[in-house]
């Protein structure tokens, strides 16, 4: 028996196109993780800094372990901040009373990016633009801009919003969301399907000011007037973000209908009781079509056969209409085992309909708590849908240059103990992590089979383990291949090859 055994590591040309698989190599799963009321986290008011911390790191853990490659946390849920603000006070469901810092002190926001960074999990920060408070009867801070400019809010519902359709409150919250655009490395801005508030029975939203001072004069009908209020919007935050950093996304996730189809052709056969055009007063059509938003996340909280809004159904309706932009779909994980949900693989089901789509790029699962909860077992239910590890989908309108190719530096250690296996970047490049491949010597190189992703790591080394048959004592051969990948997700491409054999217990490479 010799001590020598061989093996090869080559870098290979790469597509970043999908192949048709059981489980895609490039598919988005992310969790809403909810800060309002303290939905998913904080699990409370008034915890100290070092429990929201574990809390937190625990929660990313879970969602990490379960598949997630990217979360979106709500780090401005009533017109109050998870991070120190120049425009709005700090968030009441940190420290209990609006206004008031963590204790001992901490920057929120920075720590959870940290964080989210060193699990390889996409950030996206969840914004809710216009509203302001949970109760008619809510205490605000003494800074709130609430006692400031009383004229830029209305009181609906016994709720609080900004006024969508007064300028100056438009462009405040412009800059406040913009505010983080600038100071913090996010992924994405992410908004939820909070507009114009959903419709309360025999109760008019109380705009009238702001319509008869500026819809009148060019003479829209309120509907129209509000419908405008929110493409200026988007559209305004759109172009401010890209001028501001090009590769933060811009991504919204509207309620699951947009219209029916007794009130437009183009709307879904549903029968909704309320719709994002003609309720919520968002034409989220129209912001894809315009390419003002880089992908839309539709909140198909319905079951597969649901009379009034069949999953299927309008799962092949959004496919239709995504205009080229990513299409993730909003799972309601929160009603698993409940009416219409009683089946235990309705989840998986939604995302095998997913999949069979070529036009859905992936899921969003609200919220993370059902994966703290570990609901009906969704972990281990999951595990079936989501055995290896996926890159998020490339938004080639946005960036489609891949980095250059890694290049090979050195091997070292032992092969009883494991090898150190590094490499360095060719040229300067904007490569953010790398992925480390491992073939079994009888094995095609194929990359796009995301069984074979032995790791993603965010250094330029690998240690690869002992790879001895426990039994024979046999060394097995391997091929491992490293790519380059930048911050959104192109997959550097090339066709050398480098072979390294090993004799004794330390390494030589042989170049070829």
């Amino acid at each position: 028996m010799t001590n020598r055994f061989f093996f090869s590591l080559v870098f290979i040309f790469t597509s970043n196109l999908l192949c048709a698989q059981l489980h895609p190599k490039r598919e988005l799963r992310a969790a809403w993780i909810a800060s309002v009321v303290n939905v998913d986290w904080p699990s409370q008011k008034g915890l100290n800094s070092y429990q929201q911390q574990q809390e937190y790191v625990k929660l990313l853990d879970i969602l990490k372990e379960a598949g997630m490659n990217a979360v979106i946390v709500q780090v401005r849920p009533t017109a109050d901040a998870f991070y120190p603000s120049s425009y709005e006070p700090w968030s009441e469901y940190l420290s209990g009373i609006q206004g008031r810092s963590p204790s001992p002190y901490y920057n929120p926001l920075a720590f959870m990016i940290e964080q989210a960074r060193k699990r390889g999990l996409e950030f996206h920060a969840w914004f809710n633009p216009y509203r302001v408070s949970m109760s008619d009867k809510y205490q605000f801070d003494a800074n709130h801009p609430a006692y400031k400019h009383p004229e830029w809010f209305l009181k609906y519902g016994g709720k609080w919003y900004y006024d969508p359709g007064n300028k100056e409150a438009q462009e405040f919250v412009l800059q406040s969301i913009m505010e983080t655009v600038k100071h913090y490395d996010l992924d994405a801005v992410h908004f939820d399907d909070y507009f114009y508030p959903y419709r309360i029975a025999n109760e008019e939203f109380p705009d009238s000011c702001a319509y008869y001072t500026h819809g009148v004069v060019n003479n829209e009908s309120r509907d129209d007037w509000r419908r405008e209020n929110v493409n200026y919007f988007v559209k305004e935050l759109s172009t401010r973000i890209k001028v501001e950093k090009p590769h933060v996304k811009f991504g919204i996730s509207p309620f699951g209908v947009w219209r029916n189809k007794n009130k437009d052709v183009d709307g879904s056969d549903t029968q909704a009781g309320q719709t994002n055009y003609d309720d919520l007063y968002a034409d989220v059509l129209k912001w894809l079509k315009e390419g003002w938003i880089d992908y839309v996340a539709p909140q198909l909280y319905w079951n597969i056969g649901f009379k009034v809004a069949d999953y299927t159904v309008l799962l092949d309706w959004w496919s239709r209409h995504t205009y080229g932009k990513h299409l993730y779909i909003g799972q309601g994980a929160y009603r698993i085992g409940g009416k219409g949900w009683e089946n235990p693989d309705e989840l998986n089901n939604q995302i095998r309909l997913n999949r069979s789509n070529t036009d859905v790029n992936g899921s969003m699962f609200f919220s993370a708590k059902v994966f703290l909860q570990n609901k009906n077992g969704i972990r281990d239910r999951l595990k079936e849908m989501y055995p290896h590890q996926a890159l998020i989908p490339v938004m080639g309108w946005i960036d489609s240059i891949p980095p250059a190719k890694p290049v090979l530096e050195n091997i070292s250690g032992s092969q009883g103990h494991g090898l150190l296996l590094t490499w360095r970047d060719s040229v300067l490049t904007d490569a953010t992590y790398y992925i480390v491949y491992r073939f079994n010597k009888s094995d095609t190189l194929n990359l796009n089979d995301p069984s074979k992703i032995q790791a993603i790591v965010f250094r330029n080394f690998y240690e690869i383990q002992s790879w001895s048959d426990n039994k024979t004592q046999k060394r097995k051969q391997y091929t491992y291949v490293v790519t380059a990948v930048d911050r959104l997700h192109n997959e550097s491409t090339n066709n050398t090859s480098v072979s390294i054999k090993t004799r004794g217990k330390r390494g030589s490479i042989k170049r070829r």
